[in-house]
């Protein structure tokens, strides 16, 4: 696996052909239409102005087509998905053989058990035991997390009908990206695929079998993505993120592969993909410079992704797919810090955006994730600009007869009525594909599955309404978000919050303190100086100054349960949970109750340290001694301590790793006592 120069020659790959007409024409609608869309309100908003356009006015007009053609473009591509074809899966014998990976970093090793298990089960079910094997590739560096991590995967292994596999690299070197590469570098060449998991996510055994032979079916093929569908939410933040995923989500994932067409992405987890493409292809590049835009590449999916069209390898995304399931961000709070990482990995494109070879989709691709985040400052910024404008007209006085021998008045131009038409066509490309998907979901059984024709659009417009109140605080959230990265502020590695609880008030009044300050602050003089535009900023407003409640109450599993007795924001997969994930809670439950380990509890059981020795790496005579420092340190520190309290005292976090992976290590500190 090669690390890839940027600004050579791409690999060797297939040659890649035309789009089809299909393609070629959900291209022309998404991009064509967001086009003319933009062109039209810049052409609108000069009418707006009137022929005499002041500084103020222009980058006000320049801010309000970039968000014009923006929320266009969402309108656009779900429209062009109505010519997106339906992937079929072909027929006939398949022998590639799978690997299912799974990277993890300081999960909850019961959970990932579960969800394994579960999955290992299933692929037993469809026949895929002779051809699929799970490995856990851990990036874990605290000693409690990997004694944990290796009794779950134990007894995971005495679950699974399938092969199951643990390593733990002793450098986190490229972060997950790394993690991956270490793992196709080392064991790649014994699998034709590999389906990446993220850690709450899993994908079932039929899906798998499908994906396995549309690739087998495809020579050409480097890569399929699933459309995850969102489950296990509790609080009413996750289980709004969880109605809208599989309400609205399936209709966006049909634009997006309606114009991506063999041109796709890759979002990191819950894809296929071929193992010799990926080698060939996807060995990343340490950017020149310091974090945050050098360094490890952070959104290393859309990068491989990119790297593999490059080559020639076509990268798909099948919608039509639905066993693919993932968990979501429990709080706003949680999925604030989530955000820093993705925006920081974002930006970082923006110094590969002109490598060589990449496709113009992957540059469209790279640019849209760019802009997901970058629309949050241009938003903020056109509110202010049209506040400053306010602010100029309702406090200067203005000069009708600019020229001194002018015999006619210049009357002050602004339409009101036209910006109140652009204002209302906006609103309803933001809203009218959540219309059309909510009356697909109302025409189909998904209305039913939900709870009923009545919940489901009870559930919709509960869903809009708050999702207004937390967009705004999201709009700020994410404007500081780049103005530390743009300061070079890096986002470091953190482990994800897969489980929320109520965050406090302490908490949620410190973090939106600023936010309920702009609100009132703003309120107070509009409420003063111009009345009339609290009647369109209200939305803002109220979001802005309810921040701390909205936070903390939809991060509350009581209203989320409150929620789910009334028939809101409920899905299919609460309803009639898929057999997958109801095993894995089972599992991950059994696992837990199995493998309640630590390392003080190591010391104790022998029986435990016997089933640990088994997760260790079988020991090398042939290592040399400058790569065993931490073990050589920590016999020594051991040696000289008089109880395991102690010992542990005297050892870094780096010896106690080096304990717990050499059993004779970890026998002669058992020895001592407590």
């Amino acid at each position: 696996m090669p690390v890839q120069d940027l600004r050579g020659a791409p690999p060797h790959g297939p040659r890649p052909g035309w789009a089809s007409w299909r393609v070629t024409l959900a291209r022309l609608i998404a991009f064509g239409g967001t086009a003319a869309i933009a062109v039209a309100g810049y052409r609108e908003m000069v009418l707006v102005f009137g022929d005499h356009i002041t500084f103020l006015q222009g980058v006000l007009l320049v801010l309000f087509v970039l968000t014009f053609g923006w929320v266009g473009f969402s309108f656009c591509s779900m429209v062009a998905g109505f010519f997106a074809p339906a992937p079929k899966t072909p027929e006939g014998p398949n022998a590639a053989r799978i690997a299912v990976v799974m990277p993890v970093y300081h999960e909850d090793a019961a959970t990932t058990s579960g969800l394994l298990a579960a999955l290992a089960r299933d692929l037993a079910r469809e026949g895929l035991s002779d051809r699929a094997e799970i490995f856990v590739i851990s990036d874990s560096r605290k000693p409690e997390s990997v004694v944990e991590e290796m009794a779950a995967i134990s007894r995971l292994r005495e679950m699974s009908p399938v092969p199951v596999w643990y390593r733990r690299r002793r450098s986190n070197e490229g972060r997950k990206a790394g993690n991956v590469a270490d793992f196709v570098r080392r064991w790649g060449g014994r699998y034709d695929q590999m389906l990446v998991l993220d850690a709450d996510s899993v994908v079932g055994a039929a899906t798998i079998k499908a994906l396995s032979a549309r690739m087998n079916a495809d020579p050409d093929l480097g890569l399929i993505q699933t459309m995850p569908m969102l489950v296990g939410g509790q609080t009413i933040f996750a289980r709004l993120t969880q109605f809208a995923g599989r309400v609205y989500g399936p209709a966006v994932a049909r634009g997006v592969a309606a114009w991506s067409g063999d041109n796709g992405n890759f979002w990191g987890h819950n894809a296929i993909i071929r193992v010799r493409a990926f080698a060939a292809c996807c060995g990343l590049p340490t950017l020149p410079g310091k974090a945050p835009f050098g360094g490890t590449i952070l959104s290393h999916d859309f990068v491989e992704a990119a790297l593999l069209r490059r080559a020639g390898w076509k990268v798909r995304l099948d919608h039509d797919l639905r066993q693919s399931f993932e968990g979501t961000p429990p709080t706003l709070l949680d999925m604030a810090v989530r955000e820093r990482r993705w925006a920081q990995g974002n930006l970082q494109h923006l110094r590969i955006f002109l490598s060589r070879g990449f496709t113009t989709v992957s540059r469209v691709h790279f640019m849209i994730g760019v802009l997901g985040f970058v629309m949050s400052p241009i938003w903020l910024a056109m509110i202010l600009v049209g506040l400053a404008l306010s602010a100029n007209v309702l406090l200067s006085r203005p000069d009708y007869f600019p020229s001194t021998y002018q015999l006619f008045p210049e009357w002050p131009v602004f339409d009101p009525v036209r910006m109140l038409w652009l204002f209302a066509v906006a609103m309803g490309f933001l809203l009218v594909p959540k219309f059309i998907a909510l009356f697909r979901a109302w025409m189909r059984p998904l209305a039913h599955n939900s709870g009923g024709k009545g919940r489901i659009v009870a559930s919709a417009l509960f869903e809009i309404v708050l999702s207004a109140l937390i967009a705004p605080v999201q709009m700020l959230f994410q404007t500081r978000q780049i103005i530390e990265i743009l300061q070079g502020k890096d986002s470091g590695w953190e482990a994800q919050v897969r489980a929320g609880q109520t965050p406090p008030w302490s908490l949620v009044l410190r973090r939106h303190a600023l936010h309920v300050v702009l609100g009132l602050g703003t309120l107070i003089v509009l409420a003063y100086l111009s009345p009339g535009q609290l009647v369109w900023l209200s939305p803002i407003l109220a979001g802005l100054i309810l921040a701390p409640f909205t936070s903390r109450w939809s991060s509350s599993p009581v209203f989320g349960r409150w929620a789910r007795l009334r028939g809101l924001l409920v899905t299919p997969e609460e309803r009639d949970p898929p057999e997958l994930l109801t095993a894995a809670n089972v599992l991950g439950n059994r696992i837990a109750a199995l493998s309640e380990t630590s390392l003080a509890h190591l010391g104790e059981d022998a029986a435990e340290r016997v089933r640990h020795a088994a997760m260790t790496p079988v020991f090398d005579p042939t290592r040399r001694n400058s790569e065993r420092l931490n073990a050589i340190s920590a016999g020594a520190k051991i040696g000289a301590a008089l109880n395991r309290r102690e010992a542990l005292g005297f050892l870094t976090q780096g010896e106690v790793l080096a304990m717990i992976e050499e059993p004779e290590l970890l026998d002669i500190w058992s020895r001592l006592p407590a």
